[in-house]
């Protein structure tokens, strides 16, 4: 029985595939969807965002980028997506029609529409059940929602100065090392996991520690004092300065009905009070230094990861009256997932619109500010299915839809609302 042995080149090639899928982000559709149909394009490994952010600032380095083998999930609720098979919809043309079934949701019939339609109008103690229960389903239509999202995790990082009196004691200053830019710093123990919605972290940078003279009272300690100096010019004062007392009006004596005077035991007869808060000396201790002349000066490293999120809903007018919060929030069928230091648009080779609709989503991309920078982007398309509902009853008529896998209903306006102050729960004890 021959066998066939490997050469040493083609172990190494196997063992360098199997790495090269191992740090794969995961750039992929379902994988249930066939690679000629899924728009998956080449994957992107975990070093090609690594050498991306290098080149796009020379302080960037490549140690921050660690978490990226470990990401969570979309900001959704757990299985707020499902995979299904990419549409097959013709050059140009908006994917509609019947394709509950193709978006993973079984068709409904009306028995459980109506059925679907009673449950939600039970939780509502206002709503009365009539127009659930006997009105006639007179149209049912399939009107899909496509859901485009593009988050951007970014890491921003600035400078700022911290104060604080210089008591006694060693100091980090730059006799003992070189201050370390602010994307020179190693925050690899920081970093948190990809598409975090916000994390923010203070970072003392090294060797950024310095004495100064204390610039509120020139390195003295104290400064005029702000009740009988107030009207002073700054690096001036004047000591032993009086008010008269309040008590005695500066007389010194306190005048009774009777005709007699006693000394006024508030200011012991001299008329004049000494200053309550410096005791006319004219000075008081410097808050800002405490009264030792020197401050202690830091740089300060003020880091905050945030995902930018930036959400688009394609949608017919069929369900244009439905807020787009309410698609954001359904239980969707994920069509396009992928991940990289900077999404481009996906494509789809029998598609047209949803390649125009992903191109509109990435062109909405949140912008950047100047201190911060991207460390990766996820660039999400799904489908919600959506069916529109009309129910009719003589000349009056509503619509309702049915939302997602879940089968989520929203109603805007239903014809059979009391809300004046009164619950008419009774109202389901009618048939």
């Amino acid at each position: 029985m021959e066998q066939a042995l490997l050469s040493e080149e083609e172990v190494e090639q196997k063992g360098e595939e199997k790495w090269r899928v191992y740090q794969s982000l995961g750039r992929s559709a379902s994988v249930h969807v066939p690679t000629s149909l899924s728009g998956r394009g080449e994957e992107v490994s975990v070093d090609e965002i690594r050498s991306a952010s290098i080149h796009s600032h020379p302080y960037y380095p490549p140690s921050l980028h660690g978490a990226l083998v470990s990401s969570p999930e979309p900001d959704a609720p757990p299985y707020a997506y499902d995979q299904a098979i990419v549409h097959q919809g013709g050059f140009g043309q908006y994917p509609s029609g019947n394709m509950s079934r193709e978006f993973g949701r079984k068709i409904l019939d009306e028995v459980e529409i109506r059925q679907l339609l009673i449950d939600h109008v039970g939780h509502r103690c206002c709503w009365g059940s009539r127009p659930a229960r006997r009105w006639k389903i007179a149209a049912v239509e399939d009107c899909n929602v496509y859901v485009g999202t593009l988050e951007t995790f970014m890491e921003e990082r600035e400078i700022v100065k911290e104060r604080e009196p210089y008591l006694k004691g060693e100091i980090d200053e730059k006799d003992k090392g070189p201050e370390l830019g602010v994307w020179e710093l190693d925050l690899r123990s920081e970093f948190p996991l990809l598409f975090v919605s916000h994390k923010e972290t203070k970072v003392k940078v090294p060797h950024s520690e310095s004495i100064q003279k204390c610039t509120e009272c020139e390195g003295r300690g104290e400064i005029a004092c702000h009740t009988c100096n107030a009207n002073q010019e700054p690096g001036f004062y004047k000591e032993k300065q009086m008010s008269r007392c309040p008590a005695c009006h500066g007389r010194g004596l306190i005048a009774h009905q009777d005709g007699s005077d006693t000394t006024c035991t508030k200011c012991n007869g001299k008329g004049l009070l000494p200053c309550a808060t410096c005791g006319s000396r004219g000075l008081i201790k410097c808050e800002t230094c405490m009264g030792r002349g020197s401050i202690l000066t830091r740089s300060i490293a003020l880091v905050n990861w945030r995902t930018l999120s930036n959400r688009k809903v394609s949608a017919t007018t069929a369900a244009a009256s439905v807020p787009d919060e309410v698609f954001h929030k359904a239980r969707g069928v994920q069509l396009y997932n992928t991940q990289s230091y900077q999404c481009t648009p996906a494509y789809f080779a029998d598609s047209y619109f949803l390649n125009q609709f992903s191109s509109e989503v990435i062109a909405d991309r949140s912008p950047v500010p100047p201190s911060a920078r991207i460390i990766c982007e996820r660039h999400i398309i799904s489908v919600v299915p959506v069916t529109r509902v009309t129910m009719v009853h003589r000349k009056q008529s509503f619509s309702f839809y049915i939302i997602g896998i879940s089968n989520e209903i929203y109603i805007k306006d239903y014809p059979s609302k009391f809300c004046w102050g009164l619950c008419c729960c009774l109202e389901w004890l009618k048939m």
